[in-house]
């Protein structure tokens, strides 16, 4: 998979994602963005709360499971622009039994994106070898 951000004005950044989407990255006035999108963290806790409520979905289809609606509320905790802590809430549909609910919280703890984020992943920073 492959994504590019490229500046489109001030801090803005229009954002191509693999497979034809394209969102806006910006920062609050307050910090001299346009708020034209979300910042960059907020991205971040976008990305566990759809990833969270996703993974929980399509494990309860693969169990048969009738789930419906499910929330998934992310609060991120900020030290300055960096996160510290996130604390994902998940609502569950009224319907589902004890063994179902606590089955599905652990499935939350187990989408990609909560792992990327628990337990951190080896990022390399470098020019692409035609721009040396």
């Amino acid at each position: 998979m492959k994504v590019v951000a490229r500046r489109s004005e001030g801090f803005a950044h229009e954002i191509e994602i693999e497979g034809g989407h394209t969102i806006v990255a910006d920062e609050p006035a307050e910090l001299g963005g346009e708020d034209s999108g979300p910042r960059p963290t907020r991205l971040l806790a976008a990305s566990l709360a759809a990833c969270t409520a996703m993974t929980m979905e399509l494990y309860a289809e693969r169990k048969g499971w009738e789930l419906g609606q499910v929330e998934v509320e992310v609060e991120t905790e900020m030290n300055k622009a960096n996160p510290v802590s996130f604390d994902v809430k998940v609502t569950l549909p009224g319907d589902l039994d004890r063994e179902q609910r606590d089955r599905l919280l652990v499935i939350a703890g187990k989408c990609p994106v909560h792992k990327v984020v628990a337990q951190g992943v080896p990022v390399t920073v470098s020019e692409p070898a035609e721009a040396t």
